[in-house]
């Protein structure tokens, strides 16, 4: 009774997150042949199979919604609002080839990444143009990508590593295929193009509606929201709170310290029986 649950569970959760085809999805990646861009012990491979990228990838939308030229090509090209679902697997199926796929079918996906970006532009509100393949503009998505998985799998991973040098530098080798210019390598280097950008950062209607968006309005079942509030409050505590400030985020410093970070612990754990 309680493994034909666990597996019930299991198989919805794979659905939501990486699609109907997870199992195939899986099989290509993982038993394809050929050798792969990163070895079976490099650091990306332990984070990236972490159940702590459930928070990070969370933590990393909301802190790349705040640059103002990325959050417009969001809001005025991205199905998010209405299908979430379908985005957070296509980003999913991106980050299993590229961490676990052949080097062919990881440099595949980051092609057809291109291609899309080579689309994506137009005018912020504020009057500014933009374009998705912009370097700088990627840079930003991938360090705040890069910083929140981290700073995720440091705190709600389930072996974290003693440094995360060598998972930035396995990162850069992805951002580089992307064309991204001489990308972080060192945690040290991650901090100082993160505050780099920080001049660049702001609070806009976009960006805010997007957090209420991902943290209150959500398409789930019943089942799902209260797992999804723990989630959701796993996520902005790990946020700085010159991070929070513009998207109008509580900063609870004894609740997060307490209660937010045992329920987070405590909702891995149940991901990590659910999943086996």
């Amino acid at each position: 009774m309680l493994e034909a649950m666990r597996q019930q569970l299991s198989e919805g959760l794979f659905e939501r997150v990486v699609g109907p085809d997870h199992e195939r999805h899986a099989r290509r990646i993982h038993e394809a042949p050929g050798p792969r861009l990163f070895a079976d012990d490099r650091p990306i491979r332990h984070v990236h199979a972490d159940h702590a990228m459930f928070i990070g990838g969370l933590r990393a939308l909301l802190l790349q919604s705040l640059h103002p030229l990325a959050m417009a090509a969001v809001a005025q090209h991205s199905d998010y609002r209405t299908d979430p679902w379908g985005r957070l697997q296509r980003t999913s199926l991106f980050v299993g080839v590229t961490t676990y796929g052949t080097a062919e079918h990881a440099h595949q996906a980051i092609d057809r990444l291109a291609r899309v970006h080579k689309h994506i532009h137009g005018t912020a509100s504020d009057g500014r143009r933009y374009r998705a393949d912009d370097p700088h503009l990627l840079a930003w998505v991938h360090v705040a990508e890069v910083d929140s998985f981290l700073r995720c799998h440091q705190r709600y991973g389930e072996h974290p590593l003693a440094g995360y040098d060598g998972y930035v530098a396995d990162m850069a080798v992805i951002a580089e295929a992307m064309g991204i210019p001489d990308p972080p390598r060192t945690t040290a280097e991650l901090e100082a193009r993160l505050n780099a950008y920080r001049p660049e950062l702001k609070s806009t209607r976009e960006a805010r509606e997007a957090a209420r968006f991902l943290l209150l309005k959500a398409p789930l079942p019943m089942v799902a929201r209260g797992p999804y509030a723990i989630l959701a409050a796993s996520a902005v505590a790990s946020l700085p709170v010159w991070a929070r400030i513009p998207l109008r985020l509580p900063y609870l410093p004894v609740t997060e310290a307490t209660g937010v970070r045992f329920a987070g612990h405590a909702l891995m754990r149940g991901l990590r029986w659910v999943t086996g």
